[in-house]
């Protein structure tokens, strides 16, 4: 027989189990699709160029650089405090840079002024849906070359004097 009691205890006991599912949701829906974590950058002037490193955990995914008109923090779209002339966006994709309990592993610059020959700051913009983002601030518009290297995976932007 179906009672009132018996309908509030179903009811109840629906609503542990969708508050249950959706904890238990929340570790995976963190956890990147492809394991590729961004764990660091390094940033330094060579004599013709200037480099910058992103250092990936798995492996590297799809990236992109592109020049922007300005750089801008992804989710809440900030404008980043950093000046320059010309500004490249770097894009890696699926990627994060924390782990699936939420916490950051990435341990690189998250926002610097440099005084290098092209590259005057860089930032980490995002760790936003499976993007990870980066902005480049440079004294003036130049070239670039991006190269993939594996063992370690990373990703390398040569920035042209």
């Amino acid at each position: 027989m179906f009672t009132p009691t018996r309908a509030t205890a179903l009811a109840a006991a629906g609503t542990l189990l969708a508050a249950g599912g959706a904890l238990a949701a929340t570790p995976a829906a963190a956890a990147s699709p492809t394991g590729a974590q961004v764990v660091n950058a390094r940033i330094a002037g060579h004599p013709t160029y200037d480099r910058i490193v992103i250092d990936v955990k798995g492996a590297l995914p799809k990236a992109t650089v592109q020049r922007v008109d300005r750089l801008r923090y992804d989710g809440s779209g900030k404008a980043v405090p950093l000046a320059g002339k010309s500004f490249l966006r770097i894009t890696l994709t699926p990627a994060v840079a924390h782990n699936a309990a939420g916490t950051a592993v990435y341990r690189g610059p998250r926002l610097t002024t440099l005084r290098l020959t092209r590259v005057k700051g860089f930032a980490l913009t995002g760790d936003f849906e499976g993007y990870v983002s980066f902005g480049v601030a440079l004294d003036k518009k130049t070239g670039w070359t991006v190269t993939r290297l594996g063992s370690p995976s990373r990703l390398v932007v040569d920035i042209k004097h």
